[in-house]
């Protein structure tokens, strides 16, 4: 029985859920965050209390500040929507006050919607909608009541304009048009009552009654006067003992029909002269009325220079009463000053009258023009809104520098009211394309979520990845909406992309691990002193292998592969340089190759084209020397083995091995390599073709087509069509000096064909057949025929136009023509398709040339020409 005590087994500890659980649906015990944010947005949906988020979000916010987000925007919104709530309500009140008020003031009424705004109320929401909307009938009621206050002071003046009209006019004139007369004015006080009855006459501003009470009363002294005179010169024409009417003209015609002298030909005699001023001692009273006046001048011109019109008014009435006070003590020549300054006044008012009128009649022909469009070119509500406020904007700065003209001003408004209604309905559509992109984005929303759900355990990441990038754009190309709407919109969007990508954020974290543990596999095999080039393949396709499963950012990716491939390239690289110093010596014909590859280098550096070819045609020949026997081969290398001994004096000599039987040789296939050439068959395989009979005595057709290496070449023995094989250094430096060669030959073509060119062109501009360059520097496109016909075609005068053969040349060039010009060139080439039997132009361009050259010479035809001869003689470079 052993001594040990009996140890009894700890209990195991079981995970208790936490007490939020059954309130936000195991919210608390999910697994994965994503779970996790689900759960909280189901519970989200059943519209819970502000305790239980509030609790909710204190517990959560140490766990998933992810997932205690949704809870904190749900938090801040119930509590806007109460402080807008609170808001509202005092705002209604505000409103409420301001329509039962006996008298609506317009500015408290703007100054309602301004400040509610500014303090956040919800205007759209009711109740504020309703009364933002009564508010703005009732200011929309006032100002037209105020309008038509305007209205009747105009109708007021035109009235008394008419009766002031017939007074000076026969007195019959004025009794015949009495009833019309008397018919407008009861109108005009028919319509003043109806404005002082209105139930908003009250809210009218305190300016308006008062304009409108002094126009009746002018009105009616006027009528009354017209008519009271209007009966005495119809009881004087009646009765000659009555007394004569007050109105001059009338009075004048009644003593004409009475047989007396008019008062206007006994005041044609002359006056006496008016007595002279009394020389009393008023020299103190004449300095104080000079001292007063002379101020009140120098103000008005002041004013009248600059143009200031309210400023000039006020001083113009200024120095009218001081005029009335002390007008009898100036002198005639500050009188003579007064009077000037006041008649420049007026004339600069009504200068500024007639500029503002002709301001406010452009902004009408504006605003009239903003439905008057041309077919195809109406403005989009946008464009309109803009407009119009622009318009509104400058018909006050109109108005703020003379007096307004309340007709234009209803012209102007008729105008704008006519083209807002294509703003309302622009606005109209805007709210339903809203409506519909809202609808639309929260349907792919919904979708992202069911598919999360239902892709939730899928392996295909890139699959995966592509339609999540499909969602993305579909979002992004659901529509516009309004900003507010967008930011209650996109945490939605942000919430189910999050969702719906964890697992693939989750296989790309893992993958990301695993690819970096290959890039640390890479920086040791690279490092090791022997490179495996087994491991490195393995590891490679595993690289591969999980690119292709698990996809990455694809600047990601490319940071990650040049991170693997860094240590294997400087690997290999390290070996290849270490390869290239363990090279073999070079052999004669290889030396021979190196130093005419170093001339033909030298030779496409200095530009010489014909240094270029001769250094072509050496390393050819270099190319083609035949290959040194085999002593001379063993001979070179003891000569280069003292410099080895001398590096490694411990080291023995290595004899040279003798050659080896060629059995076969292989072509070719190092890069750049010439693969157009066949192996010439060997001597042996002549002399069996030769006999051209096989084993049996007969033929073997199929000995040779069957041959896997052509020419069975077996004494080592090179084709001397093609040389013996070279070295790799010799092969790449002859390789590389034909490329540089031949690309500094096209150089040179180039430079050469330009300025054969330019010399063709200043022939033509000078018409000097002198000038044409030769046929071989024209190259092999252009015939010496067609060169002769260039040259006598320089050798007339000038006559005929170009223009239809320049665009026949252009096409036989397929270069594009000048815009101007596309519409006959289109018609030039359906008139050769409809001649089927003429040579096309590609074919007849050289005669088309010389007929172009027989032309006068001008600067846009010459560069035409350029770019035509430029891409026709290209070719024979």
């Amino acid at each position: 029985m052993s001594d040990a005590p009996d140890v009894t087994p700890a209990p195991a500890k079981t995970s208790e859920p936490h007490p939020l659980d059954a309130l936000t649906g195991g919210a608390f015990s999910a697994q994965t965050s994503g779970e996790r944010s689900a759960r909280i947005r189901e519970w989200l949906a059943t519209q819970p209390a502000l305790d239980a988020l509030q609790e909710v979000f204190k517990e959560l916010s140490a766990r998933d500040k992810g997932a205690a987000r949704a809870v904190r925007e749900r938090m801040d919104e119930i509590r806007r929507a109460r402080d807008q709530e609170a808001i509202a309500v005092e705002w209604a009140e505000k409103a409420t006050r301001l329509l039962e008020g006996a008298r609506l003031n317009i500015a408290d009424a703007l100054a309602w919607q301004r400040d509610a705004a500014k303090a956040g109320a919800p205007l759209s929401r009711e109740p504020l909608s309703a009364l933002k909307t009564q508010l703005s009938e009732r200011v929309k009621v006032i100002e037209d009541l105020q309008h038509r206050v305007q209205v009747q002071r105009e109708a007021a003046v035109l009235l008394t304009q008419r009766i002031e009209v017939l007074s000076t006019k026969p007195w019959r004139d004025a009794q015949a048009a009495l009833e019309t007369l008397r018919a407008d004015v009861q109108r005009w006080q028919d319509q003043a009552g109806e404005l002082s009855a209105d139930a908003a006459w009250p809210s009218v501003e305190a300016r308006f009654p008062p304009q409108l009470d002094a126009a009746r009363t002018q009105l009616l002294v006027v009528w009354d006067a017209f008519q009271l005179a209007l009966q005495q010169a119809v009881a004087a024409a009646e009765d000659a003992s009555a007394s004569l009417p007050p109105v001059p003209v009338w009075a004048d015609e009644l003593r004409v029909a009475r047989g007396e002298v008019p008062v206007a030909a006994s005041a044609a005699e002359p006056k006496p002269a008016r007595a002279a001023r009394p020389a009393a001692n008023d020299g103190p009273v004449r300095e104080l009325a000079r001292q007063a006046v002379e101020p009140a001048v120098v103000a008005l011109e002041t004013q009248t220079a600059q143009g200031h019109a309210k400023p000039m008014a006020d001083a113009a009435g200024n120095l009218r009463g001081l005029l009335r006070k002390h007008g009898r003590w100036i002198d005639q020549a500050l009188e003579a000053r007064v009077h000037a300054a006041l008649v420049a006044a007026g004339e600069l008012q009504g200068w500024q009258r007639w500029g503002a009128d002709q301001v406010r009649e452009e902004l009408i022909a504006k605003a009239q023009a903003l439905l008057q469009r041309p077919a195809g070119q109406a403005l989009g509500g946008r464009k309109i809104q803009e407009s119009l406020r622009q318009l509104r904007e400058q018909w006050k700065q109109a108005d703020q520098g003379g007096l307004p003209n309340h007709a234009l001003w209803k012209k102007f408004d008729e105008a704008c009211n006519a083209a807002h209604k294509v703003v309302e309905a622009w606005l109209e559509r805007v709210r339903t394309e809203a409506a519909e992109h809202k609808a639309q984005r929260l349907a792919l929303i919904e979708e992202v979520k069911a598919w999360a759900a239902e892709h939730r355990a899928a392996t295909d990441w890139k699959e995966m990845q592509r339609a999540l990038r499909q969602f993305a754009e579909r979002w992004r190309d659901s529509g516009h909406v309004g900003d507010k709407l967008f930011a209650e919109l996109q945490p939605l969007w942000k919430d189910a992309m999050v969702a719906a990508s964890a697992p693939l954020e989750a296989a790309q974290a893992a993958s990301l691990q695993r690819r970096e543990a290959m890039i640390q596999e890479a920086e040791q095999l690279g490092a090791a002193a022997t490179l495996r080039i087994d491991a490195i393949k393995a590891l490679q396709q595993r690289w591969q292998a999980e690119a292709q499963a698990v996809p990455l950012d694809r600047k990601h990716e490319q940071r990650l592969w040049d991170a693997f491939r860094k240590p294997l390239d400087d690997a290999f690289q390290r070996k290849s340089s270490q390869r290239d110093r363990t090279a073999e010596p070079l052999n004669a014909r290889d030396r021979a190759v190196l130093e005419a590859s170093k001339e033909v280098q030298a030779a496409a550096a200095s530009g010489d084209a014909q240094r270029i070819r001769a250094s072509l045609q050496a390393l050819e020949a270099a190319m083609q020397a035949p290959a040194e026997p085999a002593e001379a081969a063993a001979s070179a290398a003891a000569q280069q083995a003292p410099a080895a001994e001398a590096d490694t004096a411990v080291a023995p000599a290595v004899p040279v091995a003798a050659p080896r039987t060629v059995v076969a040789v292989r072509g070719d296939d190092r890069p750049g390599a010439r693969k157009d050439l066949a192996a010439a068959p060997a001597r042996g395989a002549d002399r069996r073709d030769a006999r051209g009979a096989g084993r049996d005595g007969r033929g073997d057709p199929r000995r040779d087509e069957g041959r896997r290496f052509g020419s069975g070449v077996r004494d080592g023995a090179r084709p001397e069509s093609r040389g013996p094989r070279l070295g790799d250094t010799a092969f790449r430096a002859q390789r590389d000096a034909v490329e540089h060669a031949q690309m500094a030959l096209r150089k040179l073509a180039a430079q050469a064909h330009g300025e054969v060119l330019t010399q063709l062109l200043g022939a033509w501009e000078q018409r000097n057949a002198s000038l044409v360059p030769s046929a071989q520097d024209l190259g092999s496109r252009v015939s010496p025929a067609v060169r002769a016909a260039w040259v006598q075609a320089l050798g007339h005068a000038a006559q005929g136009d170009g223009r239809a053969l320049m665009l026949r040349l252009e096409i036989a060039a397929d270069v594009p023509s000048p815009a101007d010009q596309l519409s006959e060139r289109r018609l030039l080439q359906l008139q050769l398709l409809t001649r089927r039997n003429d040579p096309a132009p590609d074919q007849t361009w050289g005669h088309d040339v010389a007929s172009l050259l027989k032309t006068g010479h001008e600067a846009a035809l010459a560069r035409r020409l350029q770019s035509v001869l430029k891409a026709l003689l290209r070719k024979a470079l």
